[in-house]
This record gives structure tokens, sequence and C-alpha cells, in this order.
């Protein structure tokens, strides 16, 4: 405990601006710790944090067993339960059978072919966008490409009408918060205020297309609500915002924290200039160099033991991918960036049955914003180097201020 206390300091800046070096350390002393200001377990490697992601022992929830008291948990204050209400319908927190009924209809929105339809849109908005930030010399990558993007994509998918998306990401970035492990009573009042509002404003939408169905996704959770699989009205909502949530904040923190590696590696970056087949490759060794999504929860439903150490049931485990990815047990020359890295297995869309199913829709908005900034700008430099914003579970820029 006394070694993970003096590492692992998640409200640090310090720690959060480059956890890297304390996960080295963490890994070296051993595969588990406990870490009491949160009561979790941390997690460190890549074979354990990727073997824990599928072990069925463990779970995003608790609840469709056990009850909180049960559990040995505190239930959340009342106050919550806006969130709490929104956040445990959705696909992340739910279990078999549930999770297996939703995630069943909603994975018809990204099988390969879907997903190839929308490459024409996406490439579109990239265009764009990344046009319009050459146009004007620079600017900040993060509010001019790496949000704009995806938020487009994931609302076009659902059908929100082009005026009202302004308002997602705001209420995204509120809700998320949450995710963080001391969020504070103002970050919990911020998250149930944009839990409301984000609800009232899906059961409007919803409303509407029972009225007026279309070909997006929330007319066909509609469907599923009134013929196959019986979605309540708050699965739709709470899949709705999940869909938007995970859809647009891995690419966002990718596209930005990836700019930045590259920025740091001129000479990783020529060669992606001098040679863009190298994208795909490049792409997933970005993700895996600096990850987006830095820990992940999981409840221990029943007693397991990792090396040596009993995690009873009622323990939570933090499975760190940020470490798991920089593991030397797995990647060779781990903290080196290697944009033709040929094996690399990492782990930041998770893996089990919560694996993120948006994965392929995230690659192709990448291939895209990224293949059009090495087109269209190869002399774009960093003005100067940019803030992390506050927190460590969700790990991103505050902005991106390039030049052309």
């Amino acid at each position: 405990m006394d070694a993970a206390l003096r590492l692992f300091r998640p409200d640090d800046p310090d720690f959060a601006a480059d956890p890297y070096p304390a996960f080295a350390e963490l890994r070296a002393l051993g595969r588990v710790h406990r870490y009491e200001p949160t009561r979790q377990y941390l997690v460190p490697g890549h074979a354990d944090v990727s073997a824990l992601l599928r072990d069925r022992r463990l779970g995003r929830t608790y609840l469709h067993r056990f009850g909180h008291e049960e559990f040995g948990r505190t239930p959340p204050p009342a106050a919550h339960e806006p969130f709490h209400t929104l956040n445990d319908h959705g696909l992340l927190d739910l279990e078999a059978p549930d999770h297996t009924r939703i995630r069943r209809l909603v994975t018809k929105a990204f099988t390969p072919r879907t997903v190839q339809r929308l490459e024409p849109v996406v490439r579109k908005l990239a265009a764009e966008l990344v046009g319009d930030l050459v146009a004007a010399g620079g600017g900040d990558l993060v509010a001019a490409v790496a949000e704009p993007l995806p938020v487009a994509v994931i609302a076009e998918m659902l059908g929100v009408p082009e005026a009202d998306r302004p308002l997602l990401r705001p209420w995204s970035a509120d809700i998320c918060g949450m995710y963080e492990l001391h969020p504070s009573e103002e970050t919990a009042r911020r998250a149930v205020r944009a839990s409301l509002e984000f609800s009232a404003y899906l059961r409007e939408l919803i409303a509407e297309r029972r009225g007026a169905p279309g070909e997006d996704l929330v007319s066909a959770l509609i469907l599923a609500h009134e013929e196959e699989d019986r979605l309540s009205e708050q699965e739709m909502i709470s899949t709705c915002v999940l869909l938007l949530n995970a859809g647009h904040e891995a690419t966002v923190n990718t596209t930005a924290n990836g700019w930045r590696t590259l920025f740091h590696h001129p000479r990783q970056l020529a060669a992606l200039r001098a040679d863009p087949a190298l994208l795909p490759t490049a792409l997933e060794e970005l993700m895996r160099f600096d990850t987006p999504l830095q820990l992940f929860e999981r409840w221990v439903l029943d007693d397991i033991e990792i090396d040596g150490t009993l995690v009873p049931r009622g323990s939570e485990l933090a499975l760190l991918f940020g470490s798991a990815n920089r593991d030397g047990a797995r990647f060779e020359n781990p903290d080196e960036l290697d944009l033709a890295r040929p094996d690399n297995p990492h782990i930041s869309f998770g893996a089990g049955i919560h694996y993120c199913l948006g994965a392929p829709l995230a690659r192709l908005e990448l291939a895209a914003s990224f293949g059009e900034l090495l087109r269209r700008a190869p002399g774009l430099r960093l003005v100067r180097e940019p803030e992390w914003k506050p927190g460590f579970v969700i790990r991103g820029l505050k902005e991106l201020l390039v030049e052309v």
C-alpha cells in the first residue's frame, strides 16, 4: 500500500501529465496493489488487465446480483440519482442478460458494412474541418477538428438536428466528470444537471421520431422498443447518451494526445509524412503510447486471487490501461514510439463483453482527420506546449494550438 500511495497520485497534475514512469515502478513492485484512498486494487500489468477484462467473476455492476448493503457498499447520495439512473441503464455499466439484449441491437449500427457506408460522410466532414483550420493558418486543433468531427458523426447517426449539436459536447463533458476517482460535489451537481437536461432533450427527440421515424439510430431503438427487444425508454435514453459520450471522448483525446506525441517525436512525424501508408499502424501506436482512457473499473463478484493476493467479493479493481500499454513484458521497447510497430495488442478499446463496439468507427474518424492534416498541412507545428485538462481517468488536453 505504501508503494501505491507514493506512486499513484491521480489528483496530482504532474502525475497526470506523465504517469508512465510511476506505472513502470508499480509494475516492478508487483501485480496488484491495494490503494486505500479509493478502496481499490490497482492492476498495472498487461497480461492481468487483459485477463481480468474477460473474467466473468467480475462485473461493471453488482446490482444484478447484490444490493448495495449486501455487497458492502454505501448507496450513492439521493441527490445524485439522475446521474446514476442515466449511467446505470447504459450498455457500459450493464451485465447479462440486459447487456446482451441491448448490445445485440446496437451492434447493428456498427457493423463493418454500416461503418463503410459512413466513410464518405466522415471524410467529407474531416476535409471541411481541416480545410477551415488550414485557411485560418492554424488555431486550436481540439476545438477546430478533434471535437467537432466525432460529435457530428454520432449526432448524424442518432438523428440529432444540426442546430442542436452544440448542446451535446458540454453535456457529455459534465457527465464524464463523474468517472474520475474523486469527483467533487460541484462536479456531481454539473453531472446531475447535464443528466436531467440531456434526458429531457432525448425524450422530446424520441417523441418526435415516434411520429415521424427516419433512418437514424433513435428510430431503430424505438422500433426495438415496440417490436423486438422491448427496450424501456430509459434504456433508449441511456444508450444514446453512452453512444455520444463513448463515441467521441476517445476519438477527441486520441486526436489531440496523438498530435502532441507526434510533435514531440519529429523524426517519427517526418517518417509518417513521407509515407502515409504508415497511418494505420501509426494510429494503433498512438493509442498505445498515450492512452486516452487510463483506468477502467470492475467489481469483484466472487473472490479471486492475483499473484497470491486474495481479492474478496465486494472489492473494486482499477485496471490501469495506460500502464498495461507500456508493459515491457508484452511490448518491446514500450516507452519508445514506433509508428511501424507490427505487434501491437494494446487494450485502449478494452476487451471482453465491454469491448468498444464503436472501435471501427473511431478508427475511421482518426484515419480521416490525421490523413487530411498530413496531406493538407505538411508544415503543421505546435505553437506552445498544451495544458492537460483536470482529471486522470479520461486524460486529454485543454487545447492544442497549432499553426500551418
